[in-house]
């Protein structure tokens, strides 16, 4: 018999219903979560899950590189930052160097926030089609 998680059910189908950008905007904030957690784990000589969070975050942005359509001007800068990022992390979970995870969670942060714009602004256009008032 297996038992009914609804916190479980709610995130399966958060991710099922959401569109590729609230995907998108949900793996920035994942990587944030990780990092966060890899600083934490720094901090209290937690060398195992220092690195566990490290991957975790390097894995989550490989996806967003791997996701990155390259049609687009500003994509050979994202993938530049995003190997750049790549990088700070090897570096950190070498040096247990939370500046660099601090770079990171910056760049993150800014690449989120700009996203939410975007959602947004697409939200808004799409509204304003519907000829909804």
């Amino acid at each position: 018999m297996t038992m009914h998680n609804p916190y479980k059910a709610y995130q399966q189908n958060s991710v099922i219903q959401s569109t590729p950008g609230e995907l998108t905007l949900m793996l920035y904030n994942g990587c944030l979560k990780f990092l966060n957690q890899a600083k934490k784990a720094i901090e209290i000589k937690d060398i195992e899950m220092k690195n566990t969070n490290i991957q975790k975050a390097q894995n989550i942005i490989r996806e967003l590189m791997i996701t990155l359509d390259m049609s687009h001007s500003v994509s050979e800068s994202m993938m530049a930052l995003y190997d750049y990022m790549l990088n700070l992390l090897v570096e950190a979970n070498i040096h247990n160097d939370i500046s660099k995870i601090d770079e990171v969670s910056g760049l993150t942060t800014e690449f989120r926030d700009t996203w939410k714009q975007v959602i947004q602004i697409n939200r808004q256009k799409q509204y304003d089609q519907t000829g909804a008032i």
